[in-house]
């Protein structure tokens, strides 16, 4: 059977293990980006505050996703849990780095001016702040959404939703007539959905970013 074949003969699973990949990142992200822009905003300030929120969330991907999912088996056991705490916890390093070096780097002067007029703090953050350092913070989520893409592959070894299913069915099965279409069916919609959530992305930053801070 050829490529084309398979994806004919099997496109509606597909499309389901594309839907489920998609969402399990989606929200991943969404939590990843609301803790560790939390985490930037509370560290930015200080400096060694900000070292150790880095060097920890740092830390995490020096755990390889397959054991980081394995250790978490035992304790919230298979399925969406280990998945979502696994893709939540990997994508928070780019998005708690860009949100503390975004922050530092507003303009002093800008933030000054807002507590002249008689901006709180969280007004000053809310209005001023967070929104000049949006740009890249938004750089940070690409790069954990890029990431994600790949490691939410590696769910399917707890039974987790997505792509990464065709892709273990293959490798399990080598030696099979599809077992090369499976693997090559995965990698091919990973791939794909990475580049609609890249454009995604940079249809976004073109929505919600000014031009002058673009330019």
């Amino acid at each position: 059977m050829s490529f084309w074949e398979y994806l004919g003969n099997r496109h509606q699973t597909l499309l389901t293990d594309a839907y489920q990949h998609a969402s399990a990142v989606f929200q991943c992200m969404v939590a990843a980006t609301l803790i560790g822009v939390l985490i930037g905003v509370v560290t930015y300030r200080s400096e060694w505050a900000g070292n150790l929120a880095t060097t920890a969330t740092a830390t995490v991907l020096t755990v390889p996703s397959l054991a980081m999912i394995g250790l978490l088996i035992p304790v919230v056991g298979l399925g969406v849990p280990p998945t979502v705490i696994s893709l939540t916890l990997y994508g928070l390093l780019p998005v708690v780095r860009n949100s503390i070096v975004g922050l530092r780097g507003v303009d002093p002067m800008l933030v000054d001016a807002a507590r002249g007029i008689g901006m709180s703090r969280a007004a000053r953050l809310l209005r001023v702040e967070l929104p000049l350092a949006w740009p890249p913070i938004l750089t940070g989520i690409r790069v954990s959404t890029q990431m994600l893409m790949g490691i939410a592959a590696i769910a399917a070894y707890a039974s987790g939703p997505g792509l990464g299913n065709e892709i273990f069915r293959g490798l399990a099965s080598l030696g099979s007539k599809n077992a090369l279409n499976q693997v090559l069916a995965g990698t091919v919609g990973i791939i794909i959905l990475a580049l609609l959530f890249d454009a995604a992305y940079v249809l976004l930053g073109r929505l919600t970013i000014a031009r002058g801070i673009r330019g």
